[in-house]
């Protein structure tokens, strides 16, 4: 079995190459072989399993024919523009986000005797407000910004794919991820994490909405843990519809502050600076709070309950050690 993870310098990437050499397998396979593929080169995994690492633009022309010249069997697929930067600079989110996905899924389509397990990260901003809430499984797509409509688009490039055959497709639409290690990056959703990893680290953060924002969330464990577990799924039960909501929980940032006060105390509340940004407000309140999400429950996937319990996994294990 031979896994190729793109936007495997990333976060999630990293996380999801630790967790596979721990288990060794996918779909009850052994891992015989990792690329791992990022604008940079990815850092090279602790294992015995031979690994190969790319430095390359997934936006350039001939970057389809280097990711497939050895056939993975299966593909991680990471890589993307965050949400403000491709609000930001339209053509660069489109080049990455849509274009660069519809020339490696052309090119898995033109070789013979070729059908990978392909699992794609998606996101909850393929919907738009105004929206029910919780928004049900078989809600329909509107979404409001560039990225959604983008991350929605190859959706249905996935379906089609896979209905044709071409491809083994799931799309796993992401709450957003947090408490986030590391830098913030472009996202507008990153200041959700960094009024929590800032002030753990006694550092100041910016809030730049209401603490009455709220919005719907899984930690990285969780979302390792979907990646996982759509590498190993039965797709029969998908049907045409290879998109699933990823489940997660429902909080505001008031709900956020609170549970860093139970963890660290007044003092690291006293390091959030309320800071308004009417633009970053104005793209979060066009995305969802709330989901119904039976259908991958019933598929086996899962998250967390409690803001506690968020906080708890980025101490135990993504808090940077003294």
């Amino acid at each position: 079995m031979h896994v190729l993870i793109l936007g495997a310098a990333g976060m999630i990437g990293r996380k999801v190459t630790s967790a596979l050499v721990a288990k060794g397998t996918v779909g009850g396979q052994k891992i015989t072989r990792l690329t791992l593929a990022d604008i940079v080169a990815p850092a090279a995994p602790h294992t015995d399993i031979p690994c190969a690492r790319m430095a390359l633009n997934f936006g350039a022309t001939d970057a389809p024919e280097k990711l497939l010249a050895t056939r993975p069997d299966a593909i991680v697929h990471l890589a993307a523009i965050v949400s403000g930067e491709a609000e930001a600079d339209f053509d660069k989110g489109y080049a990455i986000n849509l274009d660069a996905t519809r020339r490696l899924l052309e090119a898995i389509r033109h070789l013979p005797d070729y059908q990978p397990r392909l699992v794609f990260a998606s996101s909850i901003a393929v919907f738009g407000a105004p929206f029910p809430d919780p928004i049900p499984d078989d809600y329909k797509l509107t979404p409001k910004s560039s990225y959604g409509i983008q991350k929605a688009a190859t959706e249905l490039l996935i379906n089609d794919w896979s209905r044709r055959g071409f491809i083994d497709g799931i799309s796993l639409r992401l709450p957003t991820i947090c408490i986030r290690p590391g830098a913030p990056n472009k996202a507008a959703s990153s200041f959700f994490s960094g009024i929590l990893r800032e002030p753990l680290a006694g550092l100041p953060a910016n809030l730049p909405v209401p603490d009455s924002t709220r919005h719907w969330f899984a930690s990285p464990r969780s979302a390792t843990g979907f990646f996982l577990h759509a590498l190993d799924m039965e797709t029969g039960p998908l049907g045409a519809d290879r998109a699933i909501n990823m489940p997660g929980l429902s909080a505001t940032v008031g709900e956020e502050i609170e549970a860093l006060r139970r963890a660290a105390g007044q003092s690291a509340v006293n390091l959030i600076r309320r800071d308004p940004d009417p633009a970053v407000l104005a793209i979060v309140q066009g995305w969802p709070t709330r989901f119904h999400t039976a259908r991958a429950n019933a598929l086996g996937f899962t998250a967390e309950t409690t803001f506690d319990q968020i906080v708890d996994i980025y101490l135990t294990e993504d808090r940077p050690k003294p």
